[in-house]
């Protein structure tokens, strides 16, 4: 039962040092197989200045159990008490977190099915890369998500350890980040206050919900973006999982599953389990409403879903080599392909 109940990291101090605690606590938890770990936002006992607040909830965005807490001494530190300009940095981290939660949701569902932590350690991932094996201030959210956060006060650029294996797109510009070497595996980048540095890695591909609601329960209809970041080769792939979200019904099938694969210019859904009933698939019909794909070197001449035979409507941004397919018309509930000529 350990493994499904939410654990914090005790009751923390606004202060730098214990953010920056933070990311081994949680690694050590989850290679303990506690996944569902994270720490109080912001510190338990005190009161984070404007800069910590934003940087301590950039990082918990990106870590399994999110949540702010505080003393009932302390001040109050909702979002909107540290002015306009503070305001819509936090929001972003948040907004950035539930449009993850897809993602997020998959990871646990494979935690709870395999062992395999949410948050893990770079080694766990490239267990024959020595030079990572000391690494506890980055980390890697499943296998495909790589962040460092800031942790100390003023600054604004930082080294990042890319695992030189794998190519590495910046989540906010889709950006191809330089190639590493494991004898020069890092790159100093830029970290102004409004951002923090997280990258997909090259061969994955990761779903998101970018709508904005007001709840969970409001997002639960609304349609999938992919982001798909290929790799040397023009490769990626990823798993999405979804149930109906409240029940334990799941245990007995009732969810469903599916592989996303690229290759050879070709991107296809296979769907391998489908136990959600029709009430199921009317309240989440699974509809992708968009395809954004980094690394696309070259401008397609078309988009076929090859399943109907119709021409996707797609836009190519040249200087970023990304291709951006807008609404598909596919479901991840049903086995699909979309090529690219």
């Amino acid at each position: 039962w350990m493994q499904a109940v939410a654990i914090w990291t005790g009751d923390n101090t606004a202060t730098w040092e214990h953010l920056q605690s933070t990311a081994p606590m949680l690694l050590s938890l989850n290679i303990g197989a506690l996944s569902f770990v994270g720490a109080d936002v912001g510190g338990f006992f005190g009161n984070p200045n404007a800069e910590l607040m934003t940087r301590w909830m950039q990082a918990g965005a990106y870590q399994p159990f999110f949540r702010g807490h505080a003393h009932h001494d302390s001040q109050r530190r909702e979002p909107w008490m540290f002015g306009e300009e503070t305001l819509h940095r936090l929001r972003r981290s948040a907004i950035a977190r539930y449009a993850l939660l897809p993602y997020f949701y998959t990871l646990f569902h494979e935690a709870s099915t395999t062992g395999m932590p949410v948050m893990r350690p770079l080694w766990m991932q490239y267990p024959t890369e020595e030079i990572l094996f000391p690494i506890d201030d980055e980390w890697l959210i499943g296998s495909d998500l790589l962040i460092k956060p800031v942790v100390e006060p003023g600054v604004t650029k930082m080294k990042v350890l890319f695992p030189p294996a794998d190519r590495w797109y910046d989540v906010d510009t889709m950006e191809r980040m330089p190639s590493t070497t494991v004898e020069i595996p890092e790159l100093v980048v830029d970290c102004p206050l409004d951002k923090i540095p997280v990258y997909q890695r090259g061969g994955s591909i990761i779903p998101r919900k970018l709508r904005l609601r007001r709840s969970t329960q409001m997002m639960i209809a609304d349609p999938y973006t992919l982001f798909v970041a290929l790799d040397g080769n023009g490769l990626a792939t990823g798993r999405m999982y979804t149930d109906d979200e409240h029940s334990f019904d799941h245990k007995s099938g009732r969810y469903a599953s599916a592989l996303l694969e690229m290759a050879t210019c070709q991107l296809s859904n296979s769907v391998s389990h489908q136990g959600l009933t029709e009430l199921d698939s009317s309240v989440n019909p699974g509809m992708i409403e968009r395809i954004v794909i980094m690394g696309f070197e070259t401008e397609p001449s078309s988009a076929i879903l090859t399943t109907t035979g119709a021409k996707l409507q797609f836009l190519y941004e040249q200087d970023a080599n990304v291709l951006v397919v807008r609404k598909p018309n596919v479901s991840m509930l049903d086995n699909w392909s979309i090529q690219f000529q």
